[in-house]
C-alpha cells in the first residue's frame, strides 16, 4: 500500500485537481491521509462512495465525539475550530440534529425573499461606491469577502463593525493556520454577547427567531449554532463569488459577455461549482463501526474526511453526466448527477441557507457587472493565487481595472 498523503503544504494549495488525480490513481476512492500535525483520517474523493458515506448517517455518523484519534491531536491544532465537538447542528445526530436543522430552517425561512435580494443589492451599490471612482480594486478584499457577511450580519442584527471584525476572524478559522483557535473564540464571544442583547430585546432578525423557536436553544447551543450558520453561509458563498468572477473575468467563454447577458451570470456560478467548489473538503463522518469502503477497511471511530471537489471531479461522474456544465442549476436540479458542493443527506446544507446562497451570489455578481461593464483582470489570469486553505477553494486576491464611475449615493 502507498504511503498516506499528506492534505498540507503548498502542492495541495497550487494545484488540488492534480493531487486528486494522483490520489485516485495510486489509492482508488478511498484514500489514507495525514492532517496537520500527521493526524491519521480518510479521504473519500469517489462519487459513489462519498455519496453513499452521506445517505447513511447511521454507519458514517455526525459527532466528532466518536472519534478515535483524540490522542493524536496536538494541543492549539489549528484544525481544532472544524473538528472539535459543539452544541450544534454540524455536531448533532438523529433526533437532536432535525430539532436543530428545523430551527435554522425556520429562522433563515423568516427572512422575506423580496427584502432579501433588496438588501443584497443596496449592500452591493454601497461597497461598488466605495471604489467606483477609482479605476482598479481587488474584488475579493472589497466586495466578494464583505458582502455575504453584511447581509448576514443584517439578517443577525449586528452592525457593519462588528461584521468586518467577524469576517476577518472567520477567514482566520478557514485558513487553518497557528491564529484559527483564537479567531474562533473571538467569533464565539461577540456572540454571546449578541444572545444576551436579543433574549432583553428581541428583534425582527435571525437570532431573536432562534431564540423563540419551539427547539428551545440553551445561550451555549445557540452561540456554537450561529457560528456554524456563518461559517457555512458567509465563507462559502464569498468564495463562490469570488470563483466566479474570476471564471468569468478569464474565460473567454464568459468574458465576451460581461454585459447584458445575466444567463452567463447563473451559469458560471454553476461551473464553479462543479470546477472550483468552494467546498473543497469536510470534517467529517466517523464510522460507527467496522466497514468496508471503496476497498478499504475503515475501523470504528475512523475519521473520514469529505472530498467534495474531487467526487465532483470523479472519472466515473463524467462519464455519465456528459459535458460539466449543460443542463445543471446550482442545486444539481436536472442533472445525470447532482455536485456535491452543498453536500447531500439529513447532512446537508440547510434548504433555506441553500437559497440564501444562491440569491446573494447571482445578485452580487449581476450588480457588480451592471455598473462596471468594463471590468478587466488588472494581472495575467495564470498569476491569479489561491488561498492556502484544504478545506475552502478560493482566492487569494481579485485584483481589476475599469472606467471610474459615479457613486450611486447608496446608504
Amino acid at each position: 500500500m502507498s504511503d498516506p498523503v499528506r492534505l498540507y503544504g503548498s502542492g495541495f494549495h497550487d494545484d488540488p485537481a492534480a493531487l486528486y488525480r494522483t490520489m485516485r490513481d495510486e489509492h482508488g476512492p478511498v484514500v489514507p491521509v495525514l492532517l496537520e500535525a500527521d493526524v491519521p483520517a480518510w479521504l473519500v474523493i469517489g462519487y459513489r462512495e462519498l455519496h453513499h458515506v452521506l445517505s447513511t448517517p447511521d454507519v458514517f455518523a455526525r459527532s466528532p465525539r466518536r472519534w478515535n484519534a483524540w490522542d493524536r491531536v496536538p494541543e492549539g491544532w489549528p484544525l481544532l475550530p472544524v473538528l472539535a465537538p459543539l452544541p450544534n447542528l454540524l455536531s448533532a445526530e438523529g433526533a437532536d440534529h432535525r430539532r436543530r436543522a428545523t430551527a435554522v430552517n425556520d429562522a433563515l425561512h423568516g427572512a422575506d425573499p423580496y427584502e432579501l435580494r433588496t438588501v443584497t443589492t443596496r449592500l452591493a451599490d454601497r461597497l461598488i461606491d466605495g471604489f467606483c471612482t477609482d479605476s482598479a480594486a481587488d474584488l475579493r478584499t472589497q466586495y466578494a469577502q464583505r458582502l455575504p457577511s453584511l447581509l448576514l450580519c443584517w439578517m443577525y442584527g449586528l452592525d457593519d463593525e462588528k461584521g468586518e471584525a467577524i469576517t476577518t476572524d472567520m477567514s482566520t478559522v478557514f485558513d487553518a493556520g497557528p491564529e484559527s483557535v483564537a479567531a474562533h473564540g473571538r467569533i464565539a464571544a461577540e456572540f454571546t454577547r449578541l444572545v444576551a442583547d436579543r433574549r432583553a430585546a428581541p428583534g425582527p432578525d435571525v437570532v431573536s427567531r432562534m431564540i423563540a423557536h419551539p427547539a428551545d436553544y440553551t445561550d451555549e447551543d445557540l452561540v456554537a449554532e450561529l457560528v456554524a450558520i456563518l461559517g457555512g453561509a458567509h465563507q462559502t458563498t464569498a468564495e463562490w463569488i469570488g470563483n466566479a468572477l474570476r471564471l468569468m473575468l478569464s474565460d473567454d467563454r464568459f468574458a465576451a459577455s460581461l454585459s447584458g447577458a445575466r444567463s452567463s451570470v447563473r451559469e458560471a456560478l454553476v461551473e464553479v461549482l462543479w470546477e472550483d467548489s468552494p467546498s473543497q473538503m469536510n470534517a467529517g463522518r466517523f464510522a460507527a463501526h467496522d466497514v468496508e469502503l471503496g476497498g478499504r477497511v475503515v475501523r470504528k471511530g475512523d475519521l473520514l474526511v469529505l472530498g467534495f471537489a474531487a467526487a465532483n471531479r470523479d472519472p466515473w461522474l463524467r462519464a455519465g453526466a456528459g459535458d460539466a456544465v449543460a443542463g445543471r442549476t446550482a442545486s444539481g436540479h436536472g442533472a445525470n448527477h447532482a455536485h456535491l458542493s452543498f453536500s447531500h443527506g439529513e447532512h446537508g446544507c440547510p434548504y433555506a441557507a441553500r437559497g440564501l446562497a444562491e440569491t446573494m451570489a447571482v445578485t452580487a455578481v449581476e450588480v457588480l457587472l451592471d455598473r462596471l461593464p468594463d471590468l478587466e483582470l488588472a494581472i495575467p489570469a495564470e498569476e491569479v493565487r489561491w488561498r492556502p486553505s484544504p478545506w475552502i477553494r478560493g482566492v487569494t486576491a481579485l485584483p481589476v481595472t475599469f472606467t471610474p464611475s459615479t457613486p450611486q449615493g447608496v446608504i
